[in-house]
């Protein structure tokens, strides 16, 4: 029978490097995912109900319970706090000193995580884990020693995805040349080059020039968000 695997935490660089596991006291028994939409009711006089409009997406959440204990140690004078395993996820929660803001954070327990999208690839609807920042920590502690010492501990973790701009249009993959969307330039992308990948036309690249308001289209900085106007407004 194979070794259980234990389910991390991870924090996240600027750069998307992952730090050091932070391996949970015992795996969680279950834990609740929650995406939504956004939707507009559009109200036209004389009509039975309303147009729906969808308006944007909405930041998918998880929730889960993680139970820790210290009693093995002992529940008299050798008694260890549980707080040397549960201060080590509270922190999550706080503002780093560097960033000014809590850390970004990378949940993962296997392979096979729900929705199984990577993060690393344009148009994937794969993934091994959940990026996320941690939205709230509750400490319920529930055993103590006879001097006090808190020996158990239930923490009820809340976390919300976390995706750059760049991560969210290349996840999106749009690509339809009827519709306006966005692009992020890339280094040594010309606008040529933009014009030829969504239209097939690398001579539209004037539209996308008047769009954004560009005085010199030749002169695109990496990272750039471009609006790309519908083809047949080009």
């Amino acid at each position: 029978m194979a070794k259980p695997l234990k389910a991390t935490f991870q924090t996240v660089d600027e750069n998307g490097n992952l730090g050091e596991p932070l391996p949970v006291n015992f795996n969680p028994t279950e834990y609740t995912l929650n995406k939504g939409a956004q939707i507009a009711e559009i109200t036209i006089p004389g009509l039975d109900s309303p147009l729906l409009q969808f308006v944007r997406g909405q930041t998918e959440s998880l929730s889960l319970d993680l139970f820790f204990d210290t009693t093995e140690s002992g529940m008299d004078d050798t008694a260890i706090s549980v707080t040397s395993l549960t201060d080590k996820f509270y922190k999550l929660v706080k503002m780093n000193g560097t960033s000014h803001a809590p850390p970004i954070c990378f949940f993962a327990w296997g392979e096979d995580f729900p929705g199984r999208r990577n993060y690393g690839s344009a148009g994937s609807q794969q993934r091994h884990g959940f990026k996320c920042v941690v939205e709230s920590v509750r400490q319920r502690f529930t055993l103590f020693s006879p001097q006090g010492v808190p020996l158990r501990a239930t923490l009820t973790i809340s976390l919300r995805e976390y995706k750059t701009l760049k991560e969210q249009i290349d996840e999106l993959n749009l690509s339809s040349p009827d519709r306006t969307h966005s692009h992020v330039v890339q280094v040594g992308e010309t606008i040529n080059q933009i014009s030829a990948n969504i239209y097939n036309d690398s001579t539209q690249w004037r539209a996308i020039a008047i769009a954004n308001s560009l005085t010199d289209p030749l002169d695109l900085h990496p990272g750039t968000v471009l609006v790309i106007p519908p083809l047949a407004a080009a």
